[in-house]
């Protein structure tokens, strides 16, 4: 395959205003070991903000193509490849075993095609669509391994879920009432909080006006050192920062803490105590796998689940997608179309 494309192209670290659609980026070729795909859907990931920022301690190859989650259909075939055939959908898993992640180290989803190793190949399911499968990694596969592979909720568990609105967090939630249960969604605004209950939130709280924290303990009471009352079960705390250590008042005694990520500050104060006098458990979870993905994508084709996809987008309006997700004005996925359908 020879001659160009149309990408949404890096060529220089700073705001949003960097990225930039070109219509001659040069076509990828399937050299050994790989595949090329056609993209029918790439979405976005915070991650995608801080790639485009600049984050310390990596260097990002200039110029590159963002974007880490991507579906399609292969079209061209390398060397060394077996089991895998031109007319194959396939999702793909961005972390490149050799290279780092797809979209930040090498060439990601936001184009026409994509070079794609093989071995980060993983087969579609007939009833999934190209829009559904490219939302799944990097948030639904890393709330999969969190609360399922790790086992850490159960059926009729309070369940409180810190940024509920973004693409983990709406993971967390669907995946948090599969399992039966309670789930309290913390959001920044009123109209995400309704969003949430629709989906099928319990409970909402915006934490732009209510203190999360003590809200639970008024619910549901305050957590005794003695007796296992008081408290809810579970947090799910990717944020970090200033929520940390409300987030240690709130659980009851022998409750676990979930950590996948913290986007608010990695580095926040700690009360040491709190995690000793309630038996608290604090798990981390990083990252997904292939089983994870493919479990989702089973999910999605036997009726248990549907992504929440916010936005599906042609490339010329992608930029603006990621403004939306840097905002926090989205519920759910940004998706968005290099080719204009899914192909």
């Amino acid at each position: 395959m020879a001659g160009t494309m149309r990408a949404l192209l890096l060529r220089e670290h700073g705001d949003l205003d960097k990225l930039q659609v070109v219509e001659d980026h040069p076509m990828p070729v399937a050299d050994e070991g790989h595949v090329v795909i056609r993209v029918g859907a790439s979405s976005f990931n915070y991650h995608d903000v801080f790639t485009v920022k600049g984050m310390p301690g990596i260097k990002v190859p200039m110029p590159v193509v963002i974007g880490l989650d991507m579906a399609g259909t292969i079209t061209e075939v390398g060397a060394g490849v077996s089991g895998w055939s031109v007319g194959d959908r396939v999702l793909v898993n961005p972390l490149n075993k050799k290279k780092g992640l797809m979209g930040e180290m090498l060439d990601g989803g936001m184009a026409q095609y994509c070079r794609v190793a093989a071995d980060q190949l993983i087969k579609m399911p007939a009833g999934v669509t190209f829009a559904q499968a490219a939302s799944l990694p990097v948030a639904y596969g890393t709330a999969h391994r969190m609360i399922v592979t790790h086992n850490t909720i159960k059926a009729g568990d309070k369940v409180l879920i810190l940024g509920a609105s973004g693409g983990v967090g709406t993971g967390c939630v669907i995946l948090a009432k599969q399992l039966g249960a309670h789930v309290i969604a913390c959001a920044g605004s009123a109209e995400k909080c309704e969003a949430l209950l629709k989906m099928g939130a319990d409970e909402a709280i915006n934490y732009n006006e209510v203190d999360f924290s003590k809200w639970a303990t008024e619910k549901y009471g305050k957590p005794q050192r003695r007796n296992y009352e008081g408290g809810v079960d579970v947090v799910i705390n990717f944020t970090g920062g200033d929520t940390w250590a409300k987030t240690l008042r709130c659980v009851k005694r022998g409750g676990k803490i979930l950590v996948c990520g913290a986007t608010a500050g990695h580095d926040p104060k700690e009360d040491l105590r709190y995690v000793w006098s309630f038996e608290l458990q604090i798990i981390g979870s990083n990252s997904f796998y292939d089983d994870n993905l493919a479990a989702l994508m089973e999910m999605i084709q036997d009726g248990r689940i549907a992504p929440v996809l916010d936005k599906v987008l042609p490339l010329d309006e992608a930029a603006e997608g990621l403004r939306l997700i840097r905002d926090r004005e989205v519920l759910g996925k940004v998706v968005v179309l290099p080719n204009g359908d899914e192909g």
